[in-house]
């Protein structure tokens, strides 16, 4: 095993970063703690992967396998919307706001793009969101909507995509900024 030279590694840093390093390294006066940085980076790089599959929840596939999201064309993509997703999603709006989610069409989320046919996400059909990661302005002045979206919506549509959540670590996965774009435009990836 190839032995790790620490002044390589801190010098690799940022300054203030760095600096920080090297007091917690003297302060342990050990390079047990070298181990605990690789694992620590190892946990974060498996979260990441895990974050970015996508579980099987499409029609199958010309090898007889159930297709992901990713890999469905156009039209198993809309079947799957109507089959799946609008059926999971609507109760959510209806138990939220019955009189105004009375009906529930492809147009809630996707606006003119029943007519156009570009089904693209995030779409500037839904109110553009602040951009801040922890969505502070949303949870400050829409409590009630961010609430419901955070713990019911998103969770739903996510299981219905066959998408893991949005990891605030990763910054992947299905959430708020998959359907809304940011304040200059899509972010996260999307």
């Amino acid at each position: 095993m190839k032995k790790l030279n620490v002044s390589v590694a801190l010098n690799a840093l940022l300054p203030s970063t760095r600096s920080a390093a090297t007091d917690f390294l003297k302060r342990k006066r050990s390079r047990a703690v070298i181990p605990l940085f690789i694992g620590l980076a190892s946990v974060i790089t498996l979260i990441s992967l895990n974050c970015a599959s996508h579980a099987p929840v499409g029609p199958a596939g010309p090898d007889g396998r159930r297709l992901t999201w990713d890999k469905m064309d156009i039209q198993q993509r809309q079947t799957h919307m109507r089959d799946v997703v609008l059926p999971r999603v609507a109760p959510i709006f209806r138990a939220w706001k019955p009189e105004r989610f009375a009906t529930i069409e492809c147009s809630l989320c996707h606006g003119d793009a029943v007519n156009t046919g570009n089904f693209h996400m995030p779409t500037d059909h839904l109110v553009r969101l602040s951009g801040d990661l922890l969505l502070g302005h949303e949870r400050e002045n829409f409590p009630e909507t961010t609430r419901l979206k955070l713990d019911r919506l998103v969770p739903a549509m996510a299981n219905a995509l066959g998408m893991s959540q949005f990891n605030i670590i990763t910054r992947r996965g299905f959430g708020c900024y998959s359907c809304h774009l940011g304040p200059k435009g899509p972010m996260f990836g999307h």
